[in-house]
């Protein structure tokens, strides 16, 4: 049972940060590598908040989450807006934001420097809660519900909204929407600021789970995330949180039971084993698109 809810907790992580990710690149077509320096920046902000300002993590978290829709939208400006009318935008604006999040993370690294960052110990309630035998903290449990309830709400949001109506004429063809009379750049802006906003606000939540930030800490989960988004269907929100908590299962498993040089290689196994047998992933219906 115990194995069971550290999986299900550490996959809630994971969705967090590709819940955000799924946004640009699942909606949208587009792949913004830079969205791991932007889960760093998160967590480095926010470290900083709570132990120069000495603020509660209340306030960090909003502060935070500004602070990423702030990027999101000078990375929509900066690295995919002025390749928008090339034949190649797409592969175009995936280098782009690779260089812009290399700029991110340098200026981070001039902030922050290299070392790793701590909260401090009393910067969440250290209250654990016992369920059937297994344990666990209320960290791990706020993310959880927050990882379901941003799925549900942005699931609302793509489907049912104006702004989600937006997003997919968008991906679709871009040059019909603006012929729609869609305010293409604005929609645009508006994806990405909210994609790093949860990025940003995953990056704290991540560092209160395992209490270290560093600059590498946002790559180590964009691989992570880029695999649950294809097992759970590109484009598909539920596919990314279910994909997170299979993909933390498949890890916890690995790691009691084959050791834990074993963990990663279990869990993109799991990925080309679900690319084999369901290639649009579990909750896939888009094809992909052809270059």
């Amino acid at each position: 049972m115990q194995l069971f809810v550290d999986g299900i907790f550490l996959g809630s992580i994971y969705a967090l940060f590709a819940i955000g990710f799924t946004l640009v690149f699942g909606i949208l077509d587009r792949l913004n590598l830079a969205h791991a320096a932007v889960f760093s920046a998160g967590a480095l902000v926010g470290i900083d908040i709570v132990t120069r300002f000495g603020l509660s993590i209340w306030i960090a978290i909003p502060l935070v989450f500004v602070l990423g829709a702030i990027l999101g939208v000078l990375i929509e400006r900066i690295a995919f807006r002025p390749l928008a009318g090339r034949h190649d935008s797409h592969f175009a604006g995936l280098i782009s934001s690779i260089a812009l999040g290399t700029i991110i993370l340098a200026i981070l690294q001039a902030l922050y420097g290299p070392d790793t960052h701590r909260f401090p110990a009393d910067a969440f309630p250290s209250v654990r809660i016992d369920f059937f035998g297994a344990t666990f903290s209320l960290l791990q449990l706020i993310i959880l519900v927050i990882s379901i309830t941003l799925m549900v709400v942005l699931t609302w949001l793509v489907a049912k909204s104006k702004l989600g109506r937006g997003m997919r004429t968008i991906a679709e063809n871009p040059h019909a929407a603006a012929v729609l009379g869609l305010n293409v750049g604005r929609i645009s802006s508006l994806t990405f600021a909210i994609s790093s906003a949860l990025g940003a606000v995953a990056g704290v939540l991540f560092t209160l789970n395992v209490n270290a930030a560093s600059l590498g800490t946002g790559h180590a989960v964009e691989l992570k995330a880029l695999a649950i988004i294809i097992v759970g269907g590109l484009g598909s929100l539920p596919g990314a949180l279910i994909g997170g908590l299979i993909l933390g299962l498949a890890e916890v498993f690995a790691v009691n039971t084959v050791g834990s040089s074993w963990r990663d290689m279990v869990a993109f196994a799991l990925l080309f084993l679900v690319l084999i047998i369901r290639p649009q992933g579990i909750f896939g219906a888009r094809k992909v698109r052809e270059v």
